[in-house]
């Protein structure tokens, strides 16, 4: 098993952890939000100089959740 692999089985276990704790996605949000700025602070912590791919990688976030209230897909 790759790093990835194991990676995708944990979000998978992460994702099955928050409808355990809410089958309402709506309190989710905050969980999404703690975890980028987990992710963020991971960035910073690398490379100061991150901030600015980490707010381009939101960017496309933000185009990648249009494209899905757009299209009804990932």
């Amino acid at each position: 098993m790759t790093e990835r692999d194991d990676l995708r089985e944990q979000l998978e276990r992460v994702a099955g952890q928050f409808a355990k704790v809410s089958d309402n996605p709506r309190p989710w949000l905050s969980w999404l939000i703690y975890l980028l700025q987990q992710l963020e602070s991971q960035a910073m912590s690398t490379h100061p100089m991150y901030r600015e791919i980490y707010e381009d990688m939101l960017s496309a976030l933000r185009d990648e959740i249009k494209n899905r209230l757009d299209t009804g897909g990932w």
